[in-house]
């Protein structure tokens, strides 16, 4: 029989007197439970003292032994009920978790039958809408149909109107052609009394017309442009200091990125946590053991030195590398590595300042002059390379001593000393030839030698002869002139090419280039270019070459206009 027929039929009520009978049934449980439990204690307890009693000799351990046993079954007991209490938790809360089910289920078939009623509702009233738009429609569509009978009636009318507004059409065109052939008629008149009047055709008439509109033209276009010129020049000293001025800037910026960053290339993103440390512990320890400042950006895989001295900078260099490859990375190691790297640096220096002075053939140069020579390997002079610089300053000043029968040794040593000043790690305030003059004095160079250093670039008198050839040399090797240089046929070749285009333009008497192809001064005939034509004449030739000819630089193109007026006293 089913539970709900017995209580009336009602599911709520069923499932909150079966909620009722669950919770009676686990309360008799308990209590049965606590009742067994408090039995099975007292004969334990019981038990535990006829056992005591019994055991004579070894009553303290038994009892310890005993005692633990029954706590040990107390606490399994326990555990037992704890269990039990916790299944009937579960069981309650299921059952409550049915009820609520069952209760949703009841609420949303509720709901739906609401939701059904309102769309039984809506549909009826969109129906009702329907038929009044249905009659509505009916309604309008007779409207339409009157409407389009009268429009009918009132199309035929206007059909007529337009049958007798073309036959009026026919006639004024017919008027207006009559008109028009008799004003061909005095047109071809008038022009044959032109043509008879002024001895021209018509097609001459409108060349010589053309002719002088372009004349006309030219000369305005002359006239603007040679005051667009003169205004130009008013504002070139300007424009040209803003715009060398953005060039110095652009070029500075990317020289000083270059030669003041290192870039070291890591294996992964996460050694960039491990470089910075707790709380930035590590690169604050590397910043301040090294003095240089480390970038640890969005960059992948790499981490920025920036410092201006470039020995530093490669300290910290080899130093960061190595803490990566070590992977032990705490300010004790990175101290102790720094140190390390700092005293190869200081070999590896006087290294390259021993080798470059045998590679010379020089002889007898104090210590401290061979590690300033080993510093110059990491320096720079206007992107050249300082060593580089000097060795070549003092093989082509050799080459030269060697040309003019002079001292070649001395030629050579102070060729290689002449920057010496430049690595200097005192801060002096003096000229780098100047501090380099005094270091060379002060380590007992040459008397020639010391003047040259000091002397090539005019701080002082030049009083040797090897003195203007380290100056010639040091010029020669940073500048480089004719570097560039071209053959002698190609150099002849684009002057003469020069000429002859300038010479190509109507009026020009004579072309010269000059200033090796600099400039070009074409002198024109008075009589066929203006003063307002001679501007217009150099802008076009300026652009023929530039779209024509290559060419380093630019070239000047000037245009010569001159009247000579000869009158004789008798």
């Amino acid at each position: 029989m089913d539970v709900s027929t017995v209580f009336g039929g009602s599911p709520v009520v069923t499932a909150v007197l079966l909620g009722i009978a669950i919770g009676l049934g686990i309360l008799v449980d308990r209590f049965i439970l606590a009742r067994t439990s408090k039995s099975k204690i007292a004969q334990a307890r019981l038990e535990s003292k006829r056992l005591l009693e019994e055991a004579e000799q070894d009553v303290e351990r038994i009892r310890a032994e005993r005692i633990d046993k029954v706590e040990e079954a107390l606490r399994e007991r326990e555990e037992v009920l704890e269990k039990e209490k916790a299944e009937n938790r579960r069981l309650i809360r299921r059952s409550k978790e049915k009820l609520e089910t069952r209760q949703e289920k009841i609420t949303r078939r509720v709901s739906r039958l609401g939701e059904r009623e309102k769309i039984v509702q809506k549909a009826s009233e969109a129906l009702d809408l329907l038929r009044k738009e249905a009659k509505q429609t009916h309604r309008e569509a007779e409207r339409l149909r009157r409407i389009v009978v009268r429009a009918e009636e009132e199309m035929k009318t206007k059909r007529d109107l337009l049958e007798e507004l073309k036959a009026s059409n026919e006639t004024e065109r017919s008027h207006i052609e009559n008109e028009r052939e008799e004003l061909r008629t005095t047109l071809s008149d008038q022009l044959r009394k032109l043509e008879s009047i002024t001895g021209m055709t018509p097609k001459e008439a409108r060349a010589e017309m053309m002719e002088r509109f372009i004349e006309e033209v030219k000369l305005e276009a002359a006239a603007s442009v040679k005051e667009i010129r003169d205004e130009a020049k008013l504002k070139a000293n300007r424009e040209a200091k803003k715009i060398i001025l953005s060039a110095i800037q652009r070029t500075a910026a990317s020289h000083a990125i270059e030669n003041t960053v290192s870039v070291v290339n890591i294996q992964s993103d996460e050694m960039k946590g491990r470089i910075i440390g707790r709380e930035g512990r590590n690169i604050r320890a590397f910043e301040a053991t090294t003095g240089i400042e480390v970038i640890v950006d969005d960059t992948p895989e790499a981490v920025i030195l920036s410092g201006f001295d470039p020995i530093r900078r490669e300290v910290a260099r080899i130093s960061l590398l190595r803490l990566i490859q070590d992977g032990r990375i705490h300010p004790a190691r990175i101290e102790e590595v720094v140190e390390k790297v700092r005293a190869e640096m200081d070999e590896e220096l006087i290294e390259i300042g021993e080798r470059t002075v045998i590679d010379l053939n020089m002889h007898g140069m104090h210590p401290d002059l061979v590690k300033l020579i080993g510093r110059m390997r990491y320096r720079t002079s206007y992107g050249q390379n300082l060593l580089s610089h000097s060795i070549e300053t003092a093989h082509i000043a050799s080459m030269i001593a060697a040309e003019l029968n002079l001292n070649t040794d001395n030629a050579r040593r102070a060729g290689l000393l002449h920057d010496i000043g430049k690595v200097v790690e005192d801060e002096i305030e003096d000229p780098h030839a100047i501090v380099g003059m005094e270091m060379c004095k002060k380590y007992k160079e040459h008397p020639d030698i010391c003047n040259a250093v000091g002397a090539h670039h005019d701080e002082v008198e030049m009083n040797c002869l090897i003195a203007p050839i380290v100056q010639a040399a040091d010029a020669i090797s940073g500048a480089r002139p004719g570097a560039r240089r071209e053959a002698l046929e190609s150099y002849i070749k684009r002057l003469e090419k020069l000429e002859d285009l300038a010479r190509s333009f109507k009026g020009v008497e004579r072309v010269f280039a000059i200033q090796a192809g600099r400039e070009v001064r074409v002198i024109v005939n008075n009589d066929v270019i203006s003063d307002t034509t001679a501007e217009m004449l150099a802008v076009d030739i300026s652009k023929k070459i530039q779209s024509e000819l290559q060419y380093p630089g630019q070239v000047k193109v000037t245009v010569i206009r001159e009247v000579r007026s000869v009158s004789y006293a008798k």
